[in-house]
Parts: structure tokens; sequence; C-alpha cells
């Protein structure tokens, strides 16, 4: 996930100092453990059922309490904490990543237009370091992969299911939160009204914090740790006081033993009540997504030196409470408030609200940045995405799905109307994505780590007999509200398998009729068409060949600009992609025919430019690609290109200035030289390239870079792609119906590309075709 504090996100990359380590520390705590933190809320009221009542033996409450001890110490402690936190993707964490870093390493990916320059980049080239010798099982595993495409799907589809759970979370998450937190107004009011009462002031409550991220939290986003700060502090110390007020031998139960009196007691309620203890891990996934954010050091000092101590004193001090009161007269009162003293009650409420609507906050924000990343490797339709910040790179709002999660939100707090049933829900979405975290981990321990089988089946089995045995206790409670994950898990699964489906079969379709390279340099530098002063931008996804989208336009409108770019835009299976080797530049056929081809990487987690400054350094890498002299070494293979990076990356190269008016501003240093383009009647901007002295540029060169101002000063024109998908003649039904109807459906109704939306459109010229698949 993608939270709160992004600009953190390089202080991961260097060496810290302790000062930034602890600060780093102590901003985790309003991103990573809100939703966490607040588990104490409905850990205990979900447990207990009819069939489990707290009797005077308090077996039932000492071996729940030894279950949530374990459970919290050996999943976000042992398994995240000391084990799948060192598994990041060049310092980014999460589902994705995780694929993302398997994908590297076996040379498969669910990206089609990937390349065999993409594994140069830096990102890249960081898994060939330090890495141990390879196992022989490893090894033989890696061409199985390669080898079988359906273990590639199942890896994708593995991932979206996780995906999948943690969109389910950001619906249930914040209703069982902010639930579980009003729900102290029981303790004020009459049963009887409280009913009436609860809900509508959780929906208030819910409708605000959805109706205002648009806003983003940048401006209150440095209160949120204190906020979670004050109440780790505030239920540690209740729980202090109610240890050492009401049993203070509470301690014996964190002895396993009491595991077993207790299911040895209960026996099958026993089982099934463990999808209520699953609870007190909520939240401990974003320890390793939200890993981008922060460094290794300080989630894991900010764990055990707060978190964890804090959680345990606070369900230690509850079971002592409870195992002192065991004639309740409802099942209500066994909840959290219940435990905290009477005078304190009413200050404890108002921060557990604030709390909750923090973790509610992060979780939503997560769910944004998921589907962001879905979005870049082509398994979501694309959505609108805004920038709330311009300083921090995490904080980002997608309108779409924020009314989406919102409605859904609303609908299952008031369906369900008990934090029970939330509880049950939220459980199975929480282990579903801790069981996908395990069994990706355990590919990445002998494909990426390259240790024995031995460990990663150690890994699997260990954590996994855990989780599975917790999962089991989910399913037991599909009827009681657990079937809600699930119907949404298969519903976004579907959305995002058709969307890859399609979106796959339409770059197919792209590849099997591009225009062969040999037809276009028969037809001469004049392409057997007018060339028009000017720019031509032609969007394709094709990152080789001549798209048909050019043939069809050319065929129909035998005239074309003198100077034509093909623009690839694609996102390839990293997390960032370093300006310095943001473009890939190179020459289709000779020189003198004025043909370029050019590939914009960005990484899954990267922001796109969509504006004028991504013009402009689309102009300037073209020109150094000019200057550079490269061009005439690639000639004859369309496949080799050369890596361009922005203006800014190469200062003592090439520079492009452009403005609006008539006159001739001075050359700037003596070591620099201008190349002016010849003077024109009123032009529309004036373009000047400034480059080195030294190396001197060829004629040739000179004279390219003279007509590309020229072409830049005429202006540019972009030509996009308009593509109608239908399935072809002889296909199933099954395949008529998911291209014709469910992802016609989808692309009518997602986001069209940024380049798309920013070109001005008095310079765009659409290009319909339909693809038969």
């Amino acid at each position: 996930m993608d939270l709160e504090g992004g600009f953190f996100q390089n202080h991961a990359k260097r060496k810290e100092s302790w000062r930034t380590v602890l600060t780093l520390a102590f901003q985790s705590l309003g991103v990573v453990y809100g939703d966490l933190s607040t588990s104490p809320l409905y850990v205990f009221k979900s447990t207990f059922n009819i069939n489990i009542q707290n009797s005077v033996t308090n077996e039932e409450i000492f071996g729940i309490l030894s279950f949530v001890f374990w459970t919290i110490t050996l999943v976000p402690l042992l398994k995240y904490v000391f084990i799948v936190l060192k598994a990041d993707d060049n310092g980014e964490g999460g589902t994705f990543a995780l694929y993302s870093l398997l994908c590297r390493h076996t040379g498969v990916n669910s990206l089609p237009n990937c390349q065999s320059a993409d594994e140069n980049l830096t990102e890249y080239q960081k898994d060939a370091i330090n890495l141990s010798p390879k196992s022989s099982f490893g090894s033989r595993l890696k061409p199985i992969f390669k080898k079988h495409r359906v273990l590639n799907r199942f890896l994708l589809v593995l991932a979206l299911i996780g995906t999948c759970m943690v969109i389910g979370d950001g619906i249930l998450t914040p209703a069982l939160s902010v639930s579980s937190a009003v729900s102290g107004l029981e303790f004020w009011v009459s049963k009887e009204h409280h009913k009436y009462l609860e809900i509508p002031v959780v929906c208030i409550i819910l409708i605000g914090l959805f109706a205002l991220q648009h806003y983003g939290t940048h401006r209150v986003g440095f209160l949120f740790a204190p906020v979670v700060l004050t109440w780790l502090l505030c239920i540690s110390s209740i729980g202090i006081y109610n240890i050492f007020y009401w049993n203070p031998h509470v301690y014996r139960a964190l002895s396993p033993y009491y595991m077993y009196k207790f299911l040895k007691k209960t026996q099958r309620e026993g089982w099934m009540s463990l999808c209520g203890i699953l609870l007190c891990i909520t939240g401990s996934e974003a320890m390793f997504a939200d890993l981008g954010h922060f460094s290794q050091l300080s989630i894991k000092i900010a764990f055990t030196s707060l978190v964890y101590p804090s959680l345990i004193l606070a369900y230690m001090g509850q079971a002592a409470y409870l195992s002192q009161h065991h004639n309740l007269e409802s099942d209500y009162q066994i909840g959290f408030y219940v435990s905290v003293p009477e005078n304190l009650r009413w200050p404890v409420l108002v921060i557990a609200i604030l709390a909750a609507v923090v973790g509610s906050q992060a979780i939503i924000t997560g769910t944004f940045s998921i589907i962001k990343q879905c979005s870049a490797l082509n398994c979501f339709p694309r959505v609108k995405i805004i920038h709330t910040s311009s300083k921090i790179h995490g904080q980002i709002y997608i309108p779409e799905i924020n009314w989406i999660l919102m409605m859904l939100c609303l609908a299952v707090t008031v369906g369900f109307r008990d934090t029970r049933s939330l509880g049950h829900a939220s459980g199975l979405a929480v282990i579903t994505v801790m069981l996908v975290t395990t069994c990706l981990m355990s590919l990445v321990i002998v494909l990426c780590w390259h240790k024995s089988i031995f460990f990663a089946l150690c890994f699997m089995f260990f954590f996994g007999t855990i989780e599975a045995l917790y999962f089991s206790a989910s399913l037991s409670k599909f009827l009681e509200g657990a079937w809600v994950p699930i119907a949404l898990a298969l519903i976004f699964l579907v959305v995002m398998c058709v969307w890859h489906y399609g979106t796959l079969k339409k770059y197919e379709f792209d590849v099997q009729n591009k225009v062969s390279i040999n037809w276009l340099l028969s037809l001469g530098p004049s392409l057997g068409i007018v060339r028009v002063p000017g720019i031509g931008v032609i969007h394709t996804e094709l990152v080789s060949g001549i798209p048909a989208i050019f043939s069809h336009t050319v065929t129909n409108l035998p005239a074309f600009h003198q100077v034509l770019v093909f623009l690839c835009i694609k996102s390839v299976p990293v997390p960032h992609v370093g300006p310095e080797e943001r473009f890939l530049v190179g020459c289709i056929g000779p020189r003198e025919f004025r043909l370029y081809r050019c590939i914009v990487r960005y990484g899954y987690r990267d922001i796109h430019k969509d504006d004028s400054e991504f013009e402009k350094d689309l102009f300037c890498s073209i020109a150094e690609f000019i200057r550079s002299g490269t061009a005439d070494n690639l000639v004859k293979d369309d496949d080799k290109m050369t890596v361009v990076g922005t203006c800014s990356t190469h200062a003592e190269g090439i520079q492009l200035n452009e403005d609006e008016a008539d006159g001739i501003d001075s050359a700037g240093p003596s070591e620099l030289k201008e190349i002016l383009s010849p003077p024109t009647i009123q032009p529309r901007k004036k373009v000047r390239f400034i480059i080195p002295a030294s190396p001197k540029i060829e004629s040739s060169a000179r004279e390219e870079l003279q007509e590309l101002m020229e072409a830049r000063e005429a202006g540019m024109a972009y030509i996009l792609g308009h593509s109608y998908m239908r399935g072809k003649q002889g296909s199933s039904l099954i395949k008529k119906v998911v291209i014709n109807s469910v992802f016609e459906f989808l692309r009518r109704n997602s986001r069209s590309p940024a380049y798309e939306l920013t070109a001005p459109h008095a310079s765009t010229l659409e290009v319909g075709m339909v693809y038969h698949v």
C-alpha cells in the first residue's frame, strides 16, 4: 500500500542517522499502525458468542488471551518484522512488490511490451548484487516458470486475489473500526435508543471521511502519529491499571497450555471463535506494504518498542478485568469500553474515534495506491488519479474508487448493524492476504534469495498452518458475514482478469498487424506521401515495428508531417525508473526519413508526467539522440535503441529553450553555442537548441537538428488510436461475451490515457479501428 509519508521513500535507500530512524519510526505510527492499534476495540467482543461464555474458571478468557498473545508474536513480530520485511523490491513492499520481484527473477512478465533493454535498468541490476550461489532447485525451477504459461497465470491470479482482498479490506475496515469506536455510546444511552443512534453516527463519520478524501491529508497528516501514539499510551496505561487492580496473575495465561485447555473445553465452538481472535493481527500487512515510505529499521523499532508491548498490555488488561466479572448483563458489555474506568470513558471514546478515523484513512489511501499499481500493470481499468500533494508522493485520490468504496462501506454498515458480522468479513479478507503473502514469500526464498527448498518448505508449513487454521475458522462463518469479502473479491477479480485479458489480446492484434519496416523503407524518404511541416506524434503500445494505425491513416489521408515520432508510454515491473533512464530513443530507417521511435518507461509507483514538461523532455531527448551521433549505428536495427534521460539529467548535453518572443536571447556561457532556427513570419514559438561546443557535431546532425526545430515551430500534431474490440468469427460464446460485452463496457467507462487527455484538442487526430481478436 502507498500511504502517507511518501516523501520518506528516499530515506530508506541511504544510510540513516539514528535521529532520522527515530523520526521515521514516530511517523510510521500514524501510517502503518493505525489499523493494527485499534484492534483491541473489537477482538474480545467478536470472539465471545452464545456458545462461548466467560465461566468462573476463566479457561475461556485465559485461552483467548493466550491465542491473542501467540498470534501477535508469531505473525506480525516473527513473520513480518524478522522475515517478510527483508523481501523488498528495491525498497518497496506489498503484494505487487513480491510479484514484481518474482517476475524479474523467473524471467516472466504479465506486461506484453517488455524489452531486453528494460533489464539494464538500475532497479533490475540491483537484484544481481550480493546474491548467494544459486541453489540447484531454484535454478531448475526458473525454466519451469518460463516454459509453462499456466504457472505464470497462476502467479498473476494469486497476486490479484491478494490485491482484491486488500480492496475488500478497504471497504470493511473503516466500517468495523468506526463502529467499534462509536459502540462506547452504549454506556450513556439505553439499549433501545443505542441501536437507533449508533448506525447514524457511524454513517455520518464515514460519509465525512470519504467526502474529505479529495482534499488530501497533508494538511492534517502531521496529527496522525500523535493521535495513534496517544491511543497506544492510553490503552497500555489502562491495561496496566486493570492488571494490577483486578488480576495480577493474568500473565500466566500467556502460556500455550491455556490454548490447549481452551480448545479442549470448547472444541468445535472454540475453533470457530478463532475468526474473532484473528482480528488482533488485522493491519499487520501494512508493515510490509508501507515499506517504500519508511525504512525496515524504523518500522521494526516502532513495532517492537511501542506497538507490540502496548497491544499485549491492552489485551492482558481486558482479560484481567473480564476474569473478575463473569455475570455481565449482555454480550455487548464484553467489549473494550467495559474495562475502561468509568470516569475515563468519555476521553477514551473521543481518542478511540480519532484513532479509528486515522486507521481507516490509512487503509483507504492504501486502496487507492494498490489500484494505481494494478492500473499501471494493465490489471485494472484506467481511472482518474489526482495527486493531492505536490511534495508527498504517496498521497493520491481516485474519485471513482472513493465513491464506490463509500457506498459499499455504508452498505455493509447498514446491512450488518453488528460489529461481530463485520469482524467475520474483515477477518477473512485479512487472513487471505496473509496466505497469499506466505505463498509468494516461499517462492521468493527459493528463486530470489536462492536458499534451500528446505527453508521455503519450513516457512510455508509453519506460517501456512497457522494461517490455514484461522482461514478455515473464518470460512465457517460464511453465512454470518464472511461471504462479503468473497463476493467483493470475485467481482474485482473478474474485472481485473477481463481487463488484463482484453489489453493482452489488443496488443497481440497490434503485433500481428504491424507494418513491416521493409515496406516502409521501400517507399523512400517521402514515404510515398506528402510531407507537411510539423511534428506528428503517433501514440502506440508497440515497442518495435510500425503500428497498423499509421498505414490505416496514410491510406485514407496520403499526407503526413516532416518529422514522425512513434511514442510508446509503458510501465515496467520495477517500482521506480530514474529520470536518467526514462527515455529510449531510436531511429527508424535512414536518417533522411526523419522517423523516430521514443519509448517512455515508468515504474509501477512512478508519477506519469502529463503536462508541457513531458513534451519538452520528449523533444529534447530526440535532439540529444541526434547530437550523440548514435543514429548512424541504429538505422538497420529497429530493436536497438539509446537510453536518453530527461533534460535535467544531462546538463552538459543539449538543452532546449522556447519562448514566444521574436527576439533572440544571448548565447549564454562562452563555452556554449546556439543553433538558431531561421527567421519566419510571426512564428508561434521560437525554438533554440543550446549545445556544448565539444564534441563537435557533424554537419548532417546539425542539419537534422535544424529541421527538427523548424518542425517544432510549425507545431505538433497527436495521432491517437481509438480501437473497438470484437471477438473474431469462430470465437467461443464465452470469449465473445468477455470481449464484446464486458471488456467493451469497461473500456467505454474507463479513463482515457493521460496523454490523450492533455493533448490539445485542436492538434489531435483520432483514428478509429475495429480489432477482431
